[in-house]
């Protein structure tokens, strides 16, 4: 079992030694530290918004930090359950001083995790999140008298203008999407994108009769391993040719991540999620582009093609936003379906995404007409488990010695150029895994490379 501390937040699996999981006194011992960081920074604003998955431990986890954030004597507005770009927004309808969203995104059900925000409704930077950490190795905070306990609000509205705001986003073109007439299946694997998703298409104008939603109980137990990879899409993909569906919906667990399926059943391309949005937004505004670096090269064609810039960024969501405003990008996000708008809000938000992927789809022939439109780049996406003790600088200079006569970039990770093909490969902030990401324009050359570095590191190991 495991606990991770990142910039991705604290993240372990329920049940087991504190320590050495996501136990209740390490939920307790964190959320204390991110309270009393706050109290020090934040000129006696003491609200925080706490939100949550729809995961088993969910509820659990919650009463713990709110109950402990009141004890530190911080106001605690409980929007329940939600998604992750919805608690962001929150902290900003709020002023608040910054938020708590306690999912594990893409991961099974045994995990949970406590992701951080600061008063933007942003993640915490790495150096912040350093600071929080030591306040909790040093267990250095001090919790209130009880005149002096925090108070606790249920907010129910947040999702609501969440909605409302990507609805009136300039780009959406909700009328056209209404005219249309869509039928779309959604894959909500268990959790709160049962309920996110069909008010935004219903806020959009799609009827209640053509919004088809698979995995639609809120209870956590997913019925399918919920990263939402094309091996895992099968149900979907079938779904939408039998019901004749314009499209398919695949989100994970806190909805910050999105992928599609076209009208037959072929998959549009979780990589290709962020290349047909950002294709959209160029149409209307120039300007640059980031993704990270595992991402694959189209987003730089389709860029460079509008007369703008691209760049790349190390992986992570604080990253790729601290790029974003580096270069003023106009779009940007991650190769794994995470959308980020940012003058919505800095976040990946799977929300703006439909949204704008409706609009760009109502006067297309089809979805796959679409996906044809733009250059075809294969990744091959893999990862190796990391048993307890592995040292990885020793992995990855074993790599760096082998490959010395090609390009390295050694930013995140190692990204190795083969001419017009590239690998990366990186230690997970959210697992104990390295993931190796091989991209060409053959999937059979990406395959190959790909295994050619597992390979390698399996010989460290």
């Amino acid at each position: 079992m495991s606990l991770i501390k990142s910039i991705s937040g604290i993240r372990g699996t329920i049940g087991g030694k504190p320590g050495e999981t996501l136990s209740p006194l390490d939920v307790v011992k964190f959320t204390a530290a991110y309270g009393t960081w706050i109290k020090q920074n934040s000129n006696e604003n003491y609200k925080i918004v706490v939100g949550r998955d729809g995961r088993m431990s969910g509820e659990m986890v919650q009463r713990l930090v709110v109950s402990t954030l009141n004890a530190v004597g911080l106001d605690v507005i409980d929007v329940g359950l939600s998604t992750t770009p919805t608690v962001e927004m929150a902290v900003i309808f709020e002023s608040a001083a910054g938020g708590i969203i306690l999912t594990a995104s893409h991961n099974p059900k045994e995990w949970n995790a406590l992701k951080l925000l600061n008063e933007k409704g942003e993640f915490i930077n790495a150096e912040i999140g350093k600071k929080i950490l030591e306040i909790a190795a040093e267990e250095s905070f001090d919790f209130v008298p009880v005149d002096k306990l925090g108070s606790y609000a249920i907010n129910e509205t947040v999702l609501a203008k969440h909605i409302d705001a990507v609805v009136k986003y300039p780009l959406v073109k909700a009328d056209a999407i209404k005219r249309k007439g869509f039928k779309i299946v959604i894959d909500a694997i268990n959790s709160t994108g049962a309920i996110a998703v069909p008010e935004l298409l219903r806020a959009l104008g799609v009827e209640d009769a053509n919004i088809i939603v698979l995995n639609e109980e809120v209870n956590g137990k997913f019925a399918h391993n919920p990263e939402p990879l094309p091996e895992h899409l099968n149900s979907l993909r079938n779904e939408v040719k039998q019901r004749k569906a314009d499209l398919g919906i695949a989100v994970d667990p806190d909805v910050d991540r999105l992928c599609f399926v076209c009208e037959d059943g072929s998959l549009f391309g979780e990589e290709y999620t962020l290349v047909a949005v950002a294709d959209y937004i160029l149409q209307h505004k120039k300007g640059n582009t980031v993704s990270n670096m595992s991402s694959t090269r189209a987003l730089r064609d389709i860029t460079e093609n509008a007369g703008g810039e691209y760049f790349a960024s190390a992986v992570g969501e604080v990253n790729v936003v601290n790029k974003m405003k580096a270069v003023n990008a106009v779009i940007g996000g991650e190769g794994n379906g995470g959308i980020i708008v940012p003058d919505l809000h800095y976040g990946r938000d799977a929300l703006i995404g439909i949204a704008l992927f409706l609009s760009l789809i109502v006067d297309k022939k089809s979805v796959h007409h679409l996906r044809n439109q733009y250059p075809n780049y294969f990744i091959s996406k893999n990862k190796i488990e990391l048993e307890n003790g592995i040292d990885t600088s020793k992995v990855f200079g074993h790599i760096i010695s082998k490959y010395k006569n090609n390009p390295i970039n050694k930013e995140d990770g190692l990204k190795i150029e083969f001419d017009k093909d590239w690998v990366h490969l990186r230690t997970s902030n959210t697992e104990p895994i390295v993931r190796i990401y091989a991209e060409s324009s053959s999937p059979t050359t990406a395959e190959n490379i790909a295994k050619r570095i597992m390979q390698d590191i399996k010989e460290t190991m």
